[in-house]
């Protein structure tokens, strides 16, 4: 079971990071200029990429484990969540982060704030995926 815990504790940090991305940078930075935006944006997303991937590739790996374990089905719902969040951010996300790295801040305008918002609002999925993959761990601990 001690799989099980761990995959659970990994998506809560997983979700946790996210929400606080989208309830509390995420605005504060949209209050920024144009061009201090980007700035900002450039560095935090790549401090958080290997952190959120990290977790999720471990909590889905430990899921599956608890699941080979258990012979409990639920823990590869909460890993399918998890591990949901690899290809969601390979197709909706990452189109947006590689234009957004090409701008350099001094070229920062309209254009790559909208950029950065549907960015945020996009990133809300994830922390999704995050909770309704604890929420999985949750209900297979019962």
């Amino acid at each position: 079971m001690f799989a099980g815990l761990v995959a659970l504790a990994t998506a809560s940090a997983f979700a946790g990071a996210a929400c606080y991305i989208n309830l509390a940078e995420q605005p504060a930075r949209l209050s920024l200029d144009d061009r201090s935006l980007l700035a900002q944006w450039k560095p935090a997303y790549a401090r958080g990429l290997p952190m959120q991937a990290g977790l999720a590739v471990l909590s889905g790996v430990l899921g599956l484990v608890a699941a080979w374990q258990t012979g409990d089905w639920r823990w590869i719902v909460g890993a399918a969540l998890i591990l949901a969040n690899w290809p969601y951010t390979m197709l909706a996300i990452m189109p947006i982060n590689k234009k957004l790295e090409a701008i350099d801040p001094a070229a920062a305008n309209a254009s790559s704030r909208a950029m950065i918002a549907a960015w945020g609002r996009l990133h809300a999925g994830r922390a999704a995926l995050g909770m309704m993959s604890a929420l999985a761990y949750l209900w297979a601990l019962n």
